[in-house]
């Protein structure tokens, strides 16, 4: 049977902000998981001159994905071409640009096209790939317009980190985080955790968190895992006063043993902060609220996986437990 053609869809919007900024800002991919909904991690692997490879890591009808694609930078024509090198199945190919047209000074359209294809031209395959290039379109057009428009507008996005000194192996703290499925019995603050790993160093967490008061609070992270020294996490389920959690663990090792650093960007709902924090609260003390939450829990986890890293280094030294809790 002769192979089918690709399927083309465009979808597009129009958003307040001039041309070459939604250009810059299409450009940088390393941006894209803050932007983007589906994007859990983006990086850029070659670059030579306009044509570069960049590696994505996404949810598609909810499942973790990743891919490599190529793209072409065309900047005189503020247009973006890419192409899928290795598709997910059921994807047998995929392609496709990001053109943005200047309207006026300070409106643009952007227009996304794709064309693809299913693996064996299998129908139910191509539905599923219609639905999730329509979802994830329609979510990444409207993200960045509101990302152009508004997040960094109004300063509701704030990034902090928080670091620790192991004396131990990179190796052995790269594991305690890895191990989520283990973390009700290493970490006081979890109280239940559901763990899957569809494919190597992909995995979907899903957390009942406590808080101090005693409750507990459900949250659901995409992690994209980097033997032994990075883990990228976006939750795709968040709490009343989050719109965007994006964070990572780098570890990185030195002459003392390993440095490990929780990072978190956090973008507040604006919405809810007088339903969750009361009439007098404004985005400051949400923002506050939420740094001193997850602080909270990245210091915690960081604590227990120095002693657990150490223990492992010197095991016959005082004070040093395996599981701290």
């Amino acid at each position: 049977m002769a192979q089918q053609s690709p399927k083309t869809v465009e979808h597009e919007i129009t958003v307040l902000a001039e041309a070459s900024a939604v250009y810059r800002f299409l450009s940088h991919v390393d941006t894209w998981p803050q932007v983007f909904p589906p994007t859990v991690h983006a990086e850029t692997i070659e670059r030579d001159g306009a044509e570069e490879r960049i590696r994505i890591w996404a949810t598609a009808n909810g499942e973790p994905k990743n891919w490599t694609s190529r793209r072409t930078i065309r900047p005189d024509e503020l247009r973006i071409d890419f192409r899928q090198e290795l598709s997910a199945a059921p994807v047998a190919s995929m392609g496709g640009s990001w053109i943005i047209e200047p309207l006026s000074a300070s409106t643009s359209r952007i227009r996304l096209l794709h064309d693809y294809r299913a693996v064996d031209d299998d129908p139910a395959g191509l539905a599923w790939i219609d639905e999730a290039v329509d979802r994830n379109s329609r979510s990444e057009l409207a993200a960045l317009k509101e990302s152009l428009e508004l997040v960094t507008a109004d300063g509701a996005l704030v990034s902090f980190e928080d670091s620790v000194q192991v004396d131990g192996s990179a190796k052995d703290v790269y594991d305690f985080l890895n191990e989520a499925g283990l973390w009700t019995e290493r970490l006081p603050h979890v109280a239940a955790v559901r763990l899957q790993e569809p494919s190597p160093g992909l995995q979907t967490l899903e957390m009942d968190t406590r808080t101090k008061d005693g409750s507990t609070h459900t949250t659901k992270s995409v992690r994209v895992c980097f033997p032994h020294h990075r883990i990228v996490y976006k939750q795709s389920v968040l709490p009343a006063l989050m719109t965007l959690h994006t964070g990572y663990w780098l570890l990185a090792e030195n002459a003392g043993g390993v440095q490990v650093t929780s990072q978190h960007t956090v973008a507040v709902n604006t919405a809810n902060i007088t339903a969750v924090l009361g009439p007098e609260a404004g985005l400051a003390q949400a923002q506050e609220f939420v740094r001193t939450a997850l602080s909270g829990n990245s210091r915690a986890t960081l604590g227990h996986a120095k002693a657990y890293a150490e223990a492992r280094r010197h095991p016959s030294r005082p004070g040093l437990e395996e599981s701290p809790c």
